[in-house]
């Protein structure tokens, strides 16, 4: 189709499981100007699931509620849906072409096992605004099963991993470096704290409640829960449980760590459908 538009017109790019709502091309148009080069959608989980399908629903709530937080500044031009600018697309495909980007010699890297992270940073490194406003809402599938879920998030955050590994340390891609390690270093200290406090419990017992550090916990419920109340009652409720939350940390800790080892070792990782 890009052959046929003008520099002007957009382009809409959209899986197959997602929804769009009545409002996001609407809003989408409104929000172009001439520094953002493309608005992607703010996605929320269907229905169903379970827990572990409820589980993944107030992940994309808190997602969707830290992008609100930010001025709906994208971290990533969702697959699920983006609208670009055909001009910026033009200049993404010259750019790989003059090797300024890398990711072959067409508008989408067919390389990267994330697209769409992959072209979040190609869009910014070419000067570009990347924007997800409230308005632009999906609804797109959740994975009903564990090995479905890891599939998909260990191609995620490979994928992210390795796009961070070809473009390297730049303006664009720093920030994206500092947030790798951050949920590397929390990661590392949740597995650290959760073996000393086993530790403390098999040789001495039940230590008691510090007030120092049980306020501390109260704060973090606190945040967890604000960031769920849209998803509804059972979203607050579960999140008030921590248990839930906790053991799903876990699964995503331990998807981080796989990805970083298959990385280290270079192993294949290929997109599973699911």
């Amino acid at each position: 189709m890009l052959p046929h538009l003008a520099d002007r017109d957009l382009l809409l790019v959209q899986d197959a499981d997602t929804v769009l709502n009545p409002w996001f091309a609407e809003t989408a148009v409104r929000t172009f100007n001439r520094r953002v080069g493309a608005v992607g959608g703010v996605f929320y989980g269907e229905q169903g699931g379970g827990l572990l399908g409820l589980l993944q629903r107030m992940e994309f709530h808190r997602y969707a509620w830290e992008m609100e937080r930010t001025g709906g500044k994208a971290q990533v031009l969702t697959g699920t849906g983006t609208m670009f600018r055909a001009r910026v697309l033009r200049e993404v495909r010259a750019a790989r072409r003059s090797g300024r980007i890398g990711g072959g010699t067409d508008y989408y890297s067919l390389a990267s096992l994330t697209e769409d992270d992959e072209i979040t940073k190609a869009v910014k490194t070419l000067g570009y605004r990347t924007m997800s406003p409230a308005g632009c809402a999906v609804t797109t599938e959740i994975m009903t099963t564990l090995p479905k879920l890891w599939h998909q998030r260990l191609r995620w955050q490979r994928g992210a991993l390795e796009n961070l590994r070809d473009y390297g340390w730049t303006r664009v891609t720093a920030r994206y470096f500092v947030q790798q390690f951050m949920m590397g270093f929390g990661a590392l200290s949740f597995a650290i704290y959760l073996a000393y406090m086993t530790l403390v419990l098999c040789t001495y017992g039940w230590p008691g409640l510090s007030p120092f550090w049980t306020a501390i916990g109260l704060i973090f419920v606190v945040e967890k829960v604000v960031s769920v109340r849209r998803a509804g009652p059972l979203a607050v409720f579960v999140a008030l449980l921590m248990i839930p939350e906790m053991l799903y940390d876990l699964f995503q800790h331990a998807v981080y760590f796989t990805s970083l080892w298959g990385l280290v070792r270079r192993s294949e990782e290929k997109w599973v459908a699911t």
